[in-house]
Order: structure tokens, then sequence, then C-alpha cells
């Protein structure tokens, strides 16, 4: 078998309809769109909403809220997902990852306090709770903002 030689399996591939092209075709004179009306015309085919010139709902609608471009979304770890980790090495958001303990780092990590510390750990995050800060340090370990 050779490349020109390819083809498509039989019934895979259907020649499409020409529409307009005389009386003997089936589907001449007025190429299968009726009589007259919008969907008759060239162009008449309005886009979904369109609601014949009704005020369209996505329009009628009240709109609320806002939503901020900057904002940032970070991922979240708790003390208590910290707490059976034991080592010298610091805890980064890298080692993390690589754990399973977050999914996906968006713009940064944040270490919040729920749970308690009892390991000496030294932590490498992007944002630290107040909370979390307190407890780290009070098991003898380091928070360092990176």
């Amino acid at each position: 078998m050779r490349l020109e030689e390819l083809k498509p399996s039989k019934g895979a591939t259907k020649k499409a309809k020409r529409v307009g092209r005389g009386p003997g075709s089936g589907s001449g004179k007025t190429a299968a769109k009726g009589h007259k009306g919008q969907k008759a015309r060239s162009g008449g085919v309005k886009g979904a909403g369109f609601e014949g010139g009704q005020m369209p709902l996505q329009r009628r609608i009240p709109k609320r809220g806002f939503t901020n471009i900057f904002r940032k979304e970070y991922a979240i770890v708790n003390l208590s997902d910290l707490a059976d980790m034991t080592g010298s090495e610091p805890v980064t958001p890298e080692m993390l990852k690589q754990n399973g303990m977050i999914d996906d780092m968006k713009d940064g990590l944040k270490v919040l306090g729920t749970g308690d510390l009892k390991s000496k750990l030294t932590v490498r995050a992007h944002k630290f709770s107040k909370s979390a800060i307190e407890k780290i340090q009070a098991a003898g370990g380091k928070a360092e903002v990176i």
C-alpha cells in the first residue's frame, strides 16, 4: 500500500447537496428556502439571543457584581496537613506539589493556622496567616516568606 492509494471507507463520504441548480436537481428555484420571509433572504437568519426586535433577555436583566482582574488565587495548606512532616529540609511549594498535597500553584502558596504543629519545621510560602506564623514559631520552627 502506498500513500496515494489511501481512500476513505465506503459510505464515509457524501457529496454536498448543490442547491439552486435548476428544476432537475429537485432543489432549484427557491433553493430549498421556501417562499419569501426572513429566512429566505440572504443573511436572514439572526444570531442566538435575537428575539425579533424585542429587547433581549441578556440586556433586560440587571447586571450586578464586579470581577477583579488582578485577583490573586493561592493554593492553600493548613498546619494540620504539615503536622506529620519531619526532617531538616524546609517545606517548600515544590515539595508539597511533589507529595500531592497541593494540586495547582496558581499565584503562590498560603499557609493557614488550622490544626497544630508538633515538629520544628521551616516553612517557605508566599503568604501566612497570623495564627500560622504564631503556631510555627511556638513549635520552634520558622515561617519564611518567598
